[in-house]
């Protein structure tokens, strides 16, 4: 006997079966003539039906075997007469027990998996909390729309009944979900995610992705439907509770101080940095300034070498003088008789003795080098004064030092205190020209090594 027998007490007529439905997710199929709640009818497959499945559906078969109540799928494009030949998924119910001629008792369900379907849902207001302020609460409400499709037929059947299956029932399921989570998730968005509550409204996409990530695993799960998009279309603050105008009280006066905190923050930071730029060019001003005075005295030293000898001589003379004129304080001078009367003490007079020899012997050598001085200066009135020397002064941070002959020049550019750039003029001159414009001056250059590379 063939899986689908002609019943002429039924009139052989033959059946489609397909879904004519132009929106559906669930759509259960019933033959010709079948009244509902007539089981035995309802659920009649006659012999020689036609089965039709479109693309982007799944024909779903149900009936009842031994073991259990068993299911079968179809997915479309499917369009041929139900025979057990062309129906090997259905081959398994062949070894049923039939009455002759009964026709296959199985309920038959569509499910469109390409449809999607779109849910509007509203989270009615609710308290949110500034996690900085958390004495005002401001109420706050949510709107959106949440696609969803099928794609794990299975997974789906195995979560809900189609026998009891409602769209409308199954789509309040899904909202009243999407509500809870999305309010949970907005709630907790000011603390979670660092965003201010008075500027929440400017932040949906970035909550909107966040309750779409989180949704989708959970709906997947829950009612084995996939998420295709989360639409937040407004997340509004009830701006004339009390709450909210606190809150905005509050945060205008911390912004207030924030913008002044820092305005004079910055003001501090310029005139700080304008302070250690001032007084690190005067540093550098004077320690050039000390380094050409320095170079002017020594070269003054040198140049009045031999009155500078006599100057320091003369001061060694006159400390030893002071030092022969304290002699005779403290006793120095009286002769101890052991009656315990001031008297002559032997190691004071010793000491005075030396110091007084250490300068007359300095003293000597200074008259001596002025006697030898003067009779070199007679001798010298016989022969010819030296030839006199190029001597150039130079402007230190716009003062005039100098004169410096060459030799000098020479060791302050080897010093870094003498540049190409540098100004110079000498007797003779009209104007101050750079030092590089002399041409015995620019040889003084020419023994400097130039300033190395840097590393890269």
């Amino acid at each position: 006997m063939g899986l689908f027998s002609r019943n002429e007490k039924n009139g052989g007529i033959m059946d489609e079966i397909r879904c004519d439905e132009p929106s559906y997710l669930i759509w259960k199929w019933h033959p010709k003539d079948s009244k509902e709640g007539d089981n035995n009818r309802e659920n009649s497959i006659r012999w020689g039906s036609s089965l039709r499945v479109k693309d982007g559906e799944v024909a779903v078969f149900v009936y009842k075997q031994k073991n259990g109540t068993m299911q079968d799928f179809i997915v479309g494009p499917f369009d041929q007469i139900l025979k057990t030949a062309n129906l090997p998924i259905l081959a398994n119910i062949i070894g049923l027990a039939y009455d002759g001629g009964t026709p296959f008792q199985a309920e038959v369900y569509f499910i469109n998996l390409a449809r999607i379907i779109q849910v509007k849902f509203a989270v009615p207001y609710f308290d949110v909390y500034d996690p900085r302020f958390e004495d005002f609460g401001v109420p706050l409400a949510v709107r959106g729309t949440i696609s969803f499709k099928i794609s794990d037929y299975k997974e789906f059947i195995k979560l809900h009944r189609l026998n009891n299956f409602s769209l409308e029932d199954f789509q309040n399921q899904i909202r009243d979900t999407v509500v809870r989570y999305a309010k949970d998730i907005v709630a907790n968005a000011p603390s979670a995610n660092n965003i201010p509550l008075i500027q929440i409204e400017t932040k949906i996409s970035q909550i909107n992705d966040i309750i779409e990530y989180d949704i989708k695993e959970r709906l997947k799960e829950d009612f084995g439907v996939d998420v295709s998009g989360v639409d937040i279309a407004s997340i509004e603050l009830d701006k004339s509770s009390e709450g909210y105008r606190q809150l905005m009280s509050v945060t205008k006066d911390i912004t207030a101080a924030t913008k002044k905190a820092e305005a004079e923050a910055k003001i501090k930071d310029i005139a700080d940095k304008q302070r250690i730029e001032v007084e690190d060019y005067e540093g550098k001003l004077r320690i050039q300034r000390e380094e050409g005075q320095y170079a002017q005295h020594k070269q003054t030293q040198s140049n009045n070498i031999d009155a500078y000898k006599i100057e320091k001589q003369s001061e060694v003379g006159i400390a030893g003088a002071n030092a022969l004129g304290k002699m005779g304080e403290n006793n120095a001078g009286s002769v101890d008789l052991g009656n315990g009367d001031s008297g002559f003490n032997p190691a004071a007079m010793m000491a005075g003795m030396a110091l007084g020899g250490a300068v007359g012997q300095n003293l000597a050598n200074t008259m001596n080098g002025i006697m030898s001085s003067n009779t070199v200066s007679q001798a010298n009135n016989n022969t010819p004064p030296p030839i006199p020397e190029t001597r150039y002064n130079v402007a230190v941070d716009g003062q005039v030092t100098g004169p410096y002959n060459i030799e000098t020049l020479q060791q302050m550019a080897n010093n870094g205190q003498f540049f190409r750039d540098s100004l110079v003029w000498k007797q003779g001159m009209s104007q101050w020209v750079r030092a590089d414009s002399v041409e015995e001056l620019r040889k003084l250059f020419e023994t400097i090594p130039p300033v190395p590379p840097k590393k890269k």
